[in-house]
């Protein structure tokens, strides 16, 4: 019988090989770009329609706009109630989804292969005939204003939002909530909901994605027929540039009396999707805060105690968007984690990340790729990334590749390129009577007690 040395941990094994499954790209009779990826493994289907009917492309007085029709646009069509719509996709087995971010509105749909002729219809006529009866309005537009009342209740969602109005400059969409504000939904009417989508609802530099146990052939004729006549583009959006609040680092503190606890986030402008640095940044942020071995954690968590878990993050968007930092602690503990995380980013920038660090995050981010793209849904959602952002068609199949290709001095040239603690603001939700004076004596920079605007 063999034993075993418990005292060691056991020995990685070999990376096993993966191939991202083939993608086949046409392009339908309207110019909508048609990807399809044939897996057999399970008689299911994943469909994914998308186009730029986004929030970045609102101001402000209309922010949360895209949201809201989204969220509404499950609430019935011209033919049927939302009762109606419901049943239907019952009968069948499918579901149907709505997701709207900063780019653009995505309309997934997922059944077993022999239903996607009705699937397909029913998707088709949620897009393109939306009814948005009054009351399926109605109840969308509370439900968003609750949210947006609860976030301004909720420590952690408050320090969030205020961290974005601290990194970018006033005017700009990422400062503001996606979800708009109280003063720009209350308004929302059908009306406006059904302007916004018969204008911003069109496939222009958009995307169809399938992935699943089906015939492409058989798919692009029934886009053909579903999606032919859709046409158009959407309106011009509302270009910005991205650019930072302040290049001062600050300290901002949200005064929530009596709280035993403090929300941090601590972050800057970051960088966007297209960067070349995209892997060497993903392996970087993976040792800073990425995973629970991180260097964040190790010395928040495991050392010190401060919390129960640190997370660090680039929100990579077709403009640049945040690099935050983000934990809760005690309010007696506050200024110390503060210190530490400004200490963990200082010391990534100036000494750089070691050899043993960047095998570990790049190794563990290849190992685990494979294992995302599991069913039809994760591959479509990938696929679906391509569109988005304007990604090569074979960027998924080298995606393992490149990320195994980063080396330390890659990871340490892009920290120092796109991690700036000189530039970092810290944003507190937390008891300021308690918390300032302890901020105050690290010397960060300007602490400032702020309203909930």
């Amino acid at each position: 019988m063999s034993t075993f040395d418990r005292s060691q941990p056991p020995v990685s094994g070999p990376i096993r090989s993966f191939d991202f499954p083939e993608v086949e790209r046409r392009s339908l009779s309207n110019g909508l770009d048609l990807r399809v990826c044939k897996l057999s493994r399970l008689p299911v289907v994943s469909l994914n329609l998308f186009f730029g009917a986004g929030e970045g492309g609102l101001e402000e007085s209309r922010a949360g706009l895209a949201v809201l029709t989204g969220d509404a646009l499950e609430g019935g069509t011209v033919e049927r109630s939302g009762s109606e719509l419901a049943e239907a996709l019952e009968r069948i087995g499918a579901r149907l989804g709505v997701s709207t971010g900063w780019e653009g509105t995505s309309v997934s749909m997922s059944c077993l292969a022999d239903r996607l002729e009705e699937a397909f219809g029913l998707l088709a006529e949620a897009v393109l005939e939306p009814g948005f009866p009054d009351d399926e309005v109605d109840r969308a537009r509370e439900q968003q204003l609750a949210a947006i009342r609860q976030r301004a209740m909720d420590p952690g969602a408050l320090a969030s939002m205020e961290a974005s109005r601290r990194y970018f400059a006033p005017g700009i969409p990422y400062a503001r909530p996606q979800s708009g504000t109280v003063e720009s939904i209350a308004p929302a009417t059908r009306e406006r909901l059904g302007e916004f989508a018969a204008a911003a609802y069109r496939p222009h530099e958009g995307g169809l994605i399938v992935a699943g146990d089906l015939d492409p052939d058989e798919i692009e004729a029934m886009a053909n027929h579903r999606l032919g006549a859709w046409v158009g583009a959407p309106p011009e959006t509302n270009e910005f540039s991205v650019e930072p609040a302040t290049r001062e680092r600050r300290v901002w503190i949200v005064h929530r009396e009596g709280s035993v606890q403090s929300e941090i986030r601590a972050g800057h402008v970051g960088t966007d999707r297209a960067t070349p640095d995209y892997f060497p940044l993903s392996v970087a942020n993976m040792l800073l805060g990425g995973t629970f071995t991180s260097r964040l954690n190790l010395n928040l968590r495991e050392e010190n105690g401060f919390t129960y878990g640190v997370r660090s993050a680039f929100g990579f968007r077709s403009r640049p968007g945040p690099f935050s930092v983000s934990t809760s602690v005690g309010t007696d503990v506050t200024a110390p984690a503060v210190r530490e995380i400004v200490r963990e980013l200082e010391q990534l920038v100036e000494g750089g990340p070691t050899d043993e660090e960047v095998a570990a995050s790049r190794d563990y981010a290849a190992g685990v790729f494979g294992l995302q793209l599991e069913t039809a849904g994760q591959i479509a959602s990938r696929i679906s990334q391509l569109v988005v952002y304007g990604l090569a068609d074979d960027y998924y199949h080298t995606y393992r590749d490149r990320l195994r290709a980063v080396t330390t001095a890659d990871v340490a040239a892009a920290t120092r390129a796109h991690i700036r603690p000189a530039e970092v603001q810290v944003v507190l939700v937390g008891d300021a009577e308690q918390i300032m004076a302890p901020l105050e004596a690290l010397q960060l920079g300007s602490v400032e007690v702020v309203g909930v605007e």
